[in-house]
């Protein structure tokens, strides 16, 4: 009977739990789990990465670019979002360029066409989906990217083409600054600690130190040198009561005394080392021997390894974690965290890249084909990009670079700005992998904090994923309140068969989805009650883009830059002699004396402006409610009856309205607020509506609206009687690389000698047998070119491999 009141008691508790909404954990390891399980459910980890042509630009080059967007851990090409957008910023985060592509299996190819009036300097690139911009603009894809103009140097402005030397970077101090980070968090008296510093000199960049680590008595404990970029490691084993400090000799010879951080009493220590290719050797020391500990390894919010610990020594196998930041987090025996620490983990053997070709005897202007090859184990499908330039005009260190591995698995998931990131990648050795795990110790994991995670504080879900492009928006009366089930319309102004209706919900609101359509595409939404009545406003959803703020900007090396801008110049020269090229005529000045074109948008057939009469916006009446008010009595041989115009010639049939050349009902005239009104043409004989065939015969009124580029303000209707016209933003009908063929006897070899990027092909894919071809012609010069293929396989492992050769 007991049993049976036990069972029962422990049900009834299990079910009231069930209905209260918490969930009741034996083990905090498992409470642990369960939220990261949450919080990588709600709030995956999307990437973006932008493999670019060539390092650097000049004015009227074309910038080349493809786009890798990842979703998850493991790295694997997203499904989350359909849609990345990619701008190109000026230092004061001022958009110069945009462009949104779509993803098709998380990657897409564009291109942005420098103009020649593009000032030299530094600009970044920066690319982000939707749904990255919950987490905040400083997980974007952002690469700093050095443009030069030579051809407003040639004119006596700006100086040099070349860009400035000095890198540039928030937060600029007047000296060095130098931290130091003992390893897991802190410095714990009598346990042996590593402790790494950092010196970063006056314009945010690594300076070489050295000095010596002296406690409150001025005795010596210890010294230290920097390895690698202002970076460096020594040991201390921390007395309890005293303190120390740091006296920092700089390369200059200037000293400074810094505090380190103070000797805690009681603690632990998480000590890892990550020599061993095979497993991480995970140490914990602390005062007391028998205490409970929780020890967890996640990445991007799935955990790898979890276990109750205690102090001692354990390995972690890394054959089942993937390659990237590794965050071991020490939790106490309630699941308070109480040290953490980065690990990296290398995984270079995952996917291998082979390239093999004809560029043995490779010479000018000859034709070579390439065959790439792609195993993690096994031959696999995979999606790559390839640019091939020539060094001798395009000179750059691979260190300085941010390529697909530092970024998606580096720079990506850490905080603050990383110098050469590449180099930890280009080539992995002892030293690599040492200076990597100092930069582990200096950096700081972002992508949540613990408390956070354990007391469901995430981060709300504002911007939603972009599957498609859409056009969303509400109806409302003119005293501001929602119109439900309201008749939405949207028309393409450029295409007439192009529409979509939908109808608003209980709060007005309305939404055209699974649309896909290009750039600069100009679109009607025409809005209705239930009941037909047009008295309504119409508003669209506007997102705006994110701050452009500046995170930071270093600009290419300036002697690789001054060899760039002798080659560009010489093939601006070229193109400009044959007349080739998306290029300006520079002039000294120029005073243009030309009237405005009130007419140049007309859509009338016969001619802008070629009508029996023609009614300007300054001649409308102001005030007038309807349409058809301000023009009644004042077209000749036209009358309106309830609205609609008619033509004395044609009593029985009202005239053809043609809004911004879109065919639209008659009725329809007195939806439109007169503000937005351009121009009005009324056309009336049969030799100006013939041209129209039958729909002309009751005669036409052509009505041309106003665009934002005219030179009143105008920033398109704001309100009216139930119509707003709209520019949204399409996706970019990407263009393509030309690559020249020299067995094409029309082709103008002289130019096609003079490019910098020899080639270029965003859409390398591998099949079943983890193979693809491809081939180009070599320049018509002497050269020694390098080759970079860049991408990621069908499991999420990234490859990355150069190939360089000679033409000579």
């Amino acid at each position: 009977m007991v049993y049976k009141r036990v069972l029962f008691g422990l049900i009834a508790a299990m079910a009231l739990s069930g209905l209260s909404g918490f969930a009741v954990y034996d083990d905090p390891i498992d409470k642990l789990i369960q939220q990261l399980n949450k919080w990588a459910a709600t709030q995956p980890v999307e990437k973006v990465y932008i493999h670019l042509d060539k390092p650097y630009y000049a004015a009227g080059d074309d910038i080349w670019f493809k786009a890798y967007v990842t979703g998850g851990a493991e790295n694997k090409l997203t499904t989350i979002s359909s849609v990345v957008n990619v701008d190109l910023l000026d230092l004061n985060g001022t958009i110069k360029q945009s462009v949104k592509l779509q993803l098709r299996d998380g990657v897409a190819a564009g291109d942005f066409a420098l103009p020649d009036t593009l000032t030299g300097g530094n600009y970044r690139i920066r690319a982000y989906t939707n749904y990255m911009r919950n987490a905040g603009s400083e997980y974007f894809f952002d690469r700093p990217v050095s443009i030069i103009n030579n051809i407003l140097t040639n004119r006596g402005n700006n100086g040099s083409p070349v860009a400035p030397t000095a890198s540039i970077v928030t937060n600029r101090t007047d000296k060095t600054d130098v931290q130091f980070f003992p390893e897991s968090g802190s410095l714990v008296a009598g346990i042996p600690t590593k402790v790494a510093f950092k010196a970063v000199g006056t314009d945010g960049l690594g300076v070489d130190v050295k000095g010596l680590i002296i406690n409150n008595a001025g005795r010596q404990v210890a010294q230290f040198a920097s390895s690698h970029l202002g970076m460096g490691i020594f040991e201390l084993t921390p007395v309890q009561g005293v303190s120390y400090s740091a006296k920092i000799t700089t390369a200059d010879g200037m000293v400074q005394t810094v505090a380190l951080p103070q000797v805690a009493d009681k603690g632990y220590v998480l000590s890892v080392s990550n020599s061993d290719d095979q497993n991480l050797q995970i140490k914990i020391a602390g005062r007391s021997q028998t205490d409970n500990l929780l020890l967890v390894a996640q990445n991007s919010g799935k955990v790898y390894y979890s276990n109750k610990i205690r102090v001692g020594v354990t390995n972690i196998d890394k054959k089942f974690i993937p390659a990237g930041i590794l965050q071991l987090t020490l939790f106490s025996a309630a699941g308070t965290p109480v040290n953490e620490r980065l690990v990296f983990v290398h995984h270079p053997e995952n996917l291998k890249l082979g390239i093999t070709g004809n560029m043995q005897t490779s010479a000018p202007r000859q034709k070579v084909q390439f065959t790439i090859s792609a195993d993690n184990g096994k031959p696999t499908t995979g999606n790559f990009s390839v640019a091939v330039i020539d060094e001798n005009k395009v000179p750059f260190n691979d260190d300085d670079d941010n390529n697909i591995m530092s970024s998606l698995l580096l720079t990506s998931d850490i905080k603050g700005y990383v110098e050469q990131p590449a180099y930890y990648f280009n080539n992995i050795n002892d030293k690599t992998r040492a200076d990597l795990d100092v930069l582990m110790l200096t950096q700081g994991y972002r992508r949540f904090e613990w408390n956070e995670i354990l007391n469901d504080r995430f981060t709300p879900t504002i911007y939603q994923a972009e599957k498609s492009l859409q056009v969303t928006g509400s109806v409302k009366t003119a005293g501001g309140k929602p119109v439900a089930n309201g008749k939405v319309k949207l028309i393409d102004l450029d295409n007439i068969d192009y529409t979509m209706d939908t109808v608003t919900d209980a709060r007005g609101r309305f939404a055209f989805t699974n649309m896909t359509f290009q750039d600069s595409l100009r679109f009607i939404i025409q809005a209705r009650t239930d009941k037909n009545k047009r008295d309504v406003e119409v508003q669209i959803d506007s997102i705006g883009p994110p701050n452009g703020h500046l995170r930071y900007a270093i600009s290419a090396r300036r002697q690789d830059l001054s060899v760039y801008a002798r080659s560009s110049k010489d093939l601006y020269q070229a193109q400009m002699r044959f007349g080739v090229g998306n290029h300006v005529i520079p002039l000294s000045e120029v005073i243009i004396r030309e009237k405005k074109q009130a007419l140049k948008y007309s859509a009338n057939l016969n001619g802008p402006g070629n009508a029996d009469q023609v009614i300007l916006a300054r001649d409308l009446q102001f005030g007038c409610i309807r349409i058809a008010d301000c023009l009644q009595g004042r077209l000749v041989g036209v009358t309106f009856r309830n609205g609609v115009p008619y033509s004395t010639r044609s009593f029985n049939r009202p005239m053809q309205i043609i809004l911004d050349g879109v065919y639209v009902e008659p009725g329809f005239i007195n939806s439109i607020n007169y503000n937005d009104i351009q121009a009005i043409e009324v056309l009336r004989n049969a030799g100006s509506t013939s041209i129209y065939g039958g729909r002309g015969g009751a005669g036409v009124m052509l009505i041309t609206t106003k665009r934002g580029g005219d030179n009143e303000p105008y920033d398109g209707p704001v309100s009216g009687r139930g119509i707003k016209v709209i520019y949204p933003k399409g996706y970019l009908q990407a263009r393509t690389f030309y690559s020249p063929r020299y067995d094409n006897p029309k082709e103008n070899k002289q130019l096609a000698d003079l490019r910098s990027t020899i080639f270029w092909k965003p859409d390398v894919v591998t099949g079943a047998d983890g193979k693809a071809t491809f081939e180009y012609f070599n320049a018509g010069t002497k050269g020694n070119y390098k080759m970079i293929i860049e991408g990621i396989d069908s499991q999420g492992n990234i490859g990355r491999q150069v190939l360089k050769y000679q033409v000579e």
